[in-house]
């Protein structure tokens, strides 16, 4: 299943994939505050990039606070860069949860504007482990890519999925938040 959305001079996609083998500028990793790998996406990135290599890496950079994000080398990756955005651990909507997860997205397209990337893939952040309801976690990715989008700083901008079920929440959430 693929969606796309044409912006302008941007396209946004949802896609169903292994993110660790796509050919863009950069890929975002659904990261810990710690930098440090972990399960999932997290996980599969750090064993694709090189774990030893990327964790060296992420050990110089130190932390990251949640809401932000890092960028390293993409190291064995198909991509030149790895960006590492730390989302929120879901705690009942009570928390901020929402905006942190939103700023976690500007704060990778910021780096990607900085880095002048024109294409870039990001997973479902914070749904996994972390509990993030994922409809409201695709809204928020949606409007988020979708502003990016408008800024026409980048060409491409794909929402990875790792399962089907996911791939039609992430799309229905891009058609809603496109819709005028």
């Amino acid at each position: 299943m693929l969606t796309e959305l044409a912006r302008d001079t941007t396209t946004v996609a949802v896609i169903t994939a292994d993110i660790t083998t796509l050919r863009v500028d950069a890929i975002v990793n659904a990261a810990n505050s710690r930098l440090a790998g972990g399960g999932g996406v997290d996980g599969a990135i750090h064993r694709a990039a090189g774990a030893v290599q990327l964790q060296a890496a992420c050990r110089r950079i130190g932390a990251c606070p949640t809401g932000e994000a890092r960028i390293t080398d993409g190291f064995d990756l198909p991509v030149r860069f790895i960006i590492h955005a730390v989302g929120p651990v879901w705690t009942g909507g009570t928390t901020n949860e929402d905006d942190l997860l939103a700023n976690a997205y500007r704060a990778s397209f910021a780096l990607a504007e900085a880095h002048d990337l024109k294409t870039i893939a990001f997973p479902a952040i914070s749904t996994g482990i972390y509990g993030f309801p994922k409809d409201r976690a695709a809204t928020i990715a949606a409007r988020e890519c979708l502003a990016a989008a408008d800024a026409g700083k980048l060409s491409r901008i794909v929402l990875c999925c790792f399962s089907g079920d996911d791939t039609r929440i992430y799309a229905a959430a891009l058609t809603k938040e496109a819709t005028p």
